[in-house]
């Protein structure tokens, strides 16, 4: 029954009406809601279709940011061709760090990947004539989107409100893909070489082939989303590319689910929404998400929509033992 709810237009459309609410905060939560979604869920094609645990994933984003701010701002490069080479940017440095991570498994290929993305943090952060040092890229332009206004019943919106509805749209059909990818017969394969890389082997599947190709789409992915980022952050920073950054994506996903779909999205919406809300009070929000975290995985190890699914499943298992009785 499940699959047959199209989650992903009921989600859009219920992100689609945040602008009406009117609050310059919430269009402004929910824009980097959306857009650290879309790198969560690109992280969990690692993370929880392949089982690859990647401690460098921010790398991809970071330099996802730079790509598409510099073209920007430096040469005046229309939005859509930015976008699409923050993307092409991710994918690359991912091929090329994958290339040599995929050879590697468990803790030796974590530990490398953190190794690729430290080195990319390092050249970023010393390169002042291009990314700006530790002082990064400030300025980066909104796209041009006064167009926007002659759409029926977007006139009199501003301009947060014009780039959030941008975002969702392109952040939803990026998801879109990504679930489309998870449920087709190479997200299956990715699944049996989590499972089984041996067995996967040795029925013939190119184990470091699959694993390569998921590692480059998932870079992607999150260059896009660090694209977004630096427009919607109006500066690019290396510390978008720093491990803690790393560190997010993965907490993003486990707090909500790897093993489902929607779980990293979740994860997202409650991370950030803890983090405005608890920081707002206290300055010991780290204190804060590491007890939730603790208690997370020892209660809900599945997170907190495999939680919910556990749940549902013995309700109706009930109510389906109780209707046999």
């Amino acid at each position: 029954m499940s699959k047959r709810i199209p989650w992903t237009l009921i989600i859009f459309l219920a992100a689609l009406t945040i602008p009406w609410l009117g609050s310059r905060y919430y269009t402004f939560l929910s824009t980097q809601i959306v857009i650290l979604s879309l790198f969560a869920v690109s992280y969990n094609l690692l993370l929880g279709s392949t089982g690859l645990v990647s401690f460098g994933h921010a790398a991809y984003f970071g330099l996802g940011s730079y790509a598409c701010g510099l073209l920007m701002k430096e040469l005046s490069i229309p939005f859509p061709i930015a976008l699409l080479a923050g993307g092409l940017m991710g994918a690359a440095f991912a091929a090329v760090a994958g290339y040599f991570c995929v050879r590697l498994t468990k803790i030796y290929f974590s530990m490398l990947t953190l190794a690729f993305a430290q080195i990319m943090w390092a050249i970023c952060f010393q390169w002042n004539e291009v990314t700006g040092g530790d002082q990064g890229v400030s300025g980066i332009p909104y796209p041009e989107l006064g167009w926007m206004s002659s759409i029926p019943g977007l006139d009199g919106f501003r301009i947060g409100d014009y780039f959030y509805i941008m975002t969702l749209a392109i952040c939803i059909v990026c998801i879109w893909i990504l679930q489309r990818i998870t449920n087709s017969p190479f997200g299956r394969l990715l699944t049996t070489i989590r499972e089984n890389p041996e067995r996967a082997s040795f029925i013939g599947v190119n184990v470091h082939a699959y694993e390569l190709a998921a590692f480059v789409i998932a870079g992607g992915f999150a260059g896009i989303s660090g694209a977004l980022f630096g427009i919607f952050n109006r500066g690019v920073f290396a510390d978008f590319m720093f491990w803690p950054k790393s560190a997010e994506v993965l907490i993003m996903t486990i707090l909500g689910g790897m093993n489902h779909f929607w779980g990293p999205v979740v994860g997202t919406i409650m991370m950030v929404v803890l983090n405005q809300q608890i920081t707002s009070y206290t300055e010991y929000w780290p204190m804060v998400l590491g007890i939730i975290l603790l208690v997370l995985l020892f209660v809900f190890p599945g997170g907190l929509v495999g939680a919910v699914d556990a749940g549902l499943k013995r309700v109706t298992g009930r109510a389906g033992g109780r209707g046999d009785a």
